[in-house]
C-alpha cells in the first residue's frame, strides 16, 4: 500500500505540540506540588521527564511522548517516534529501561499492515537503546499517532535537570536544527524523503551519550534538556529561567541543515514557528543585524532534537571532541552568563 503519512494529517511530529504560552498558563492553574519527598522532579521547570527516588542507588526516569506522522514512510515514523521518546531519559542523564507503546490508528483509511511497519521501526530503536517493549496500549481513532511512555534509571546524585546552568558554563548543542521546516517542506510536496536524508539520519540518531563521555565528563554537564517542539528558543529559554542565568548565543555557530535556510526562505513554516517566537519574544534581546532565517532558525520546532548541554568551560572542548565522534554538527554555540533582564541573548 502507497501511501505518504504526512498526507494524512494536518500537523506532523513535534510541530504539532499545544503551544508552551497555552501549556504554561492551563498548568500555572493546577496544583501539581507533591508531599512525597522521594518525588526528585516535577512538571514544573517543563523538565524533560520526571524522577522518582527508588532508594540511595536508584531513581526512575518517567517520561511519555507521541504525534502524528511527521514523514511518509512508516517505518521511519516508527524510528522518530521512539528515538524522540527515548530522549527525554538520556536528557536527564538517565538510561532507558522499559518501554510501552501508544498508538492512535484510523482503521477506516489505512491498511493494518502498516501498523506493523511502524512498530517494526520502533522496536529496533527501542532495542539499539538496550531497553525492552513491555506491551502498550491502541484505539481506532481518525488520525495516526504513535509514542511510548518510557522509564529510565539514574543514580540520585547524577540526574541532569535545566535547573543547573551555571555562569561560564558553554553551551553544546549535539544536533543541527531544521527539522521543523524541513518536514513542512515534506508535506508541502517541495522536498523527498531522500532530499532531507541529513535531517532524517539526525532524527532518528538516538542522544545516548553516556557511553562516549568519562565520569568525570559527566559531572561536568551541569543541566541538559533535549530541543524539541518549542524550538532551541523555547527549550532554552525554559533552561535560563529554571537556572536563573541568561543564555548568550551566537547565531552563527548553530549548525543547520544543507537545506535548512533555503526552505525557511521558501516559508515552509509550521504554526508552531509563530507560537514558539510568541512564547519567547518578551524573554529574548537581539544583538546586531541577524538574518530573517537565523532568527526563524532558533523558533523552528524540532522533533527528536539534539540535546543541549550546559558544560563547565573546562571541560568543553574534550566534551565537544567526543561527542563529534557520533553526532557531527555537534558544536559550542554560546554560554550562559549571569542573570540580565531577559533569559536569551541571541548575537550575530
Amino acid at each position: 500500500m502507497n501511501i505518504k503519512l504526512t498526507q494524512t494529517v494536518q500537523k506532523g511530529g513535534c510541530a504539532a505540540k499545544i503551544s508552551a504560552t497555552t501549556l504554561r498558563e492551563v498548568l500555572g492553574k493546577l496544583d501539581l506540588s507533591s508531599k512525597d519527598p522521594n518525588v526528585l522532579i516535577d512538571g514544573k521547570n517543563f523538565d524533560d521527564a520526571g524522577i522518582y527516588r527508588i532508594n540511595e542507588q536508584v531513581a526512575l526516569v518517567q517520561t511519555l511522548d507521541f504525534f502524528t506522522p511527521i514523514l511518509d514512510s512508516p517505518f521511519l515514523f516508527g524510528q522518530v517516534a521512539a528515538a524522540n521518546a527515548l530522549s527525554d531519559v538520556y536528557a536527564m542523564g538517565g538510561k532507558p529501561r522499559t518501554a510501552m507503546a501508544i498508538l492512535a490508528f484510523p482503521m477506516a483509511t489505512l491498511d493494518p499492515s502498516l501498523m506493523k511497519e511502524i512498530m517494526d521501526g520502533a522496536i529496533g530503536k527501542i532495542q539499539e537503546a538496550e531497553c525492552s517493549l513491555l506491551g502498550g496500549h491502541s484505539i481506532d481513532d481518525d488520525t495516526l499517532k504513535f509514542g511510548l511512555s518510557v522509564t529510565g534509571v539514574v543514580h540520585p546524585d547524577l540526574i541532569w535537570s535545566n535547573a543547573g546552568a551555571r555562569p561560564g558554563d558553554h553551551l553544546i548543542l549535539t544536533k543541527a536544527i531544521g527539522t521543523g521546516t524541513l518536514c513542512a517542506g515534506l508535506k508541502n510536496g517541495d522536498y523527498s524523503e531522500s532530499e532531507i536524508s541529513d535531517a532524517i539520519e539526525s532524527m532518528t540518531t538516538l542522544n545516548k551519550i553516556a557511553d562516549i563521555l568519562s565520569p568525570s565528563d559527566l559531572r561536568s554537564i551541569h543541566a541538559a534538556t533535549d530541543i524539541t517542539g518549542f524550538g532551541l528558543a523555547g527549550h532554552s529559554y525554559q533552561l535560563a529561567k529554571a537556572s536563573g542565568v541568561t543564555l548568550q548565543f551566537q547565531l552563527r555557530s548553530i549548525p543547520l541543515f544543507e537545506r535548512t535556510v533555503s526552505s525557511l526562505n521558501a516559508e515552509n513554516l509550521t504554526r508552531a514557528h509563530s507560537t514558539n517566537r510568541i512564547y519567547t519574544e518578551n524573554h529574548i534581546r537581539v544583538a546586531g543585524t541577524p538574518t530573517k532565517d537565523s532568527l526563524l532558525s532558533c523558533f523552528d520546532p524540532q522533533t527528536s532534537g539534539g540535546l543541549l548541554l550546559s558544560v563547565a568551560p573546562e571541560s568543553s572542548s574534550l566534551i565537544l571532541a567526543k561527542l563529534k565522534t557520533r553526532f557531527k554538527k555537534a558544536a559550542i554555540i554560546g554560554e550562559a552568563i549571569p542573570r540580565q533582564d531577559h533569559e536569551l541573548e541571541l548575537q550575530d
